[in-house]
């Protein structure tokens, strides 16, 4: 018998919060840290007014990737290096005063790890140049649990060049908790794995094939979970998926990178659920905005914003005003203005000096208000 695990919502309005409260809440950045930079950075940062204000700093070797626990005591982040130095790490966090401390390191058994996952019981990595996804057990305590379980990627893609050799870059849980799935790069393909219990996945298995020479990178859900989007860094196109209980059904391929550039980065749907965004480097780098056709999922493009150089990685605030953009190349993180009706950007001129920025995540996931002003209440999370 297959065991599933029962998540429970719990539901706690934020109306009798203070504003503050609602409005203030913690930036943590990863990067590739160098000479000048130290790793990861906490912020408080203003949802209201798109303000940030430095809180710590702790040396990390590359933390390109990381995301936070759900109860915000943990921080995991990877260190995109080597096999012999690539690793993932378990950092306490202070969410009253953005402290960090790193708590434990385990090896990922895989080369250039680029992403990081947890539900609470597992963690998984992405290892990209070791083409490799890495399984650790955590503990109750939210501690590491050395690697119990490893998946290898293929290769057999027409990309000579880019697609030589094995690749998994990003490892998502899927939101109705019926397993995981995973980008195989170099087959332009996902992989699908079942929970087999709270502690162990299951054999592999190819559950999507994307359009050859795709390059799949990275993967976001809509709000409602009946579909996935999936960013493919080579051709630059959005593929959408109809989903049901593990079952994905192809509906549509749209570009986001219309210049050929081949460097597809970042994808995040809005917590309204009503706009997708998916950010494009190497060439006329940027963001692209796409609407969601409410009943079918479907994409139709309405805007373009430039950034700055190498736009690696972005997320939206839970509110849903902001789009904090981090550019690699440029050392800054962008704050642009959302407009609830249309999804265009506008950029506040508000950056955050971050050397190498690859990274930006929020904590707490906090409850809004729809942006239609239907008065409805909903739970947001945070997309990694």
């Amino acid at each position: 018998m297959k065991l599933r695990k029962i998540f429970l919502i719990i539901l706690t309005f934020c109306i009798g919060l203070p504003l503050d409260a609602q409005n203030n809440i913690k930036l943590i950045v990863g990067s590739y840290a160098n000479e000048i930079g130290k790793g990861i950075y906490s912020f408080d940062f203003n949802q209201s007014t798109g303000k940030a204000t430095p809180l710590d700093t702790l040396e990390v070797s590359n933390p390109s990737f990381l995301t936070l626990s759900s109860d915000g005591a943990m921080i995991y982040a990877v260190s995109e290096n080597s096999e012999d130095a690539a690793s993932v790490h378990a950092i306490t966090f202070d969410q009253a005063t953005g402290r960090m401390k790193l708590r434990q390191s385990m090896p990922t058994n895989g080369a250039d790890p680029c992403y990081v996952e947890t539900n609470g019981n597992l963690l998984l990595t992405a290892n990209y140049s070791g083409g490799s996804m890495s399984v650790f057990p955590l503990n109750i305590d939210g501690s590491l649990e050395p690697m119990s379980q490893q998946f290898k990627g293929h290769a057999n893609g027409p990309d000579a060049q880019r697609q030589n050799m094995p690749h998994i870059h990003c490892t998502r849980f899927l939101p109705d908790g019926n397993g995981v799935l995973a980008t195989d790069f170099s087959a332009d393909q996902l992989l699908r794995f079942e929970l087999t219990d709270m502690k162990a996945l299951g054999d592999q298995k190819v559950t999507a094939q994307l359009t050859k020479g795709s390059g799949p990178r990275h993967i976001a859900f809509s709000t409602d979970s009946r579909f996935v989007y999936v960013m493919s860094e080579l051709s630059g196109a959005v593929t959408v998926y109809q989903y049901n209980f593990g079952k994905m059904k192809k509906i549509q391929e749209i570009l986001s990178d219309e210049v050929g550039a081949q460097g597809g980065a970042d994808i995040h749907v809005s917590p309204d659920g009503r706009f997708l965004y998916t950010s494009n480097r190497l060439k006329n780098d940027g963001i692209t905005i796409f609407k969601i056709a409410n009943r079918t999922g479907l994409l139709t493009k309405v805007g373009y914003q430039h950034t700055g150089i190498h736009p690696r990685h972005f997320n939206i605030t839970p509110n849903g005003r902001f789009l904090l953009c981090a550019c690699r190349d440029s050392n800054v993180i962008q704050v642009f203005r959302i407009n609830s009706a249309t999804g265009l950007l506008t950029d506040t001129h508000q950056d955050i000096s971050v050397d190498k920025a690859s990274c930006v995540q929020f904590y707490p996931i906090v409850m809004q208000p729809d942006l239609n002003g239907d008065g409805v209440f909903r739970v947001i999370e945070v997309t990694k």
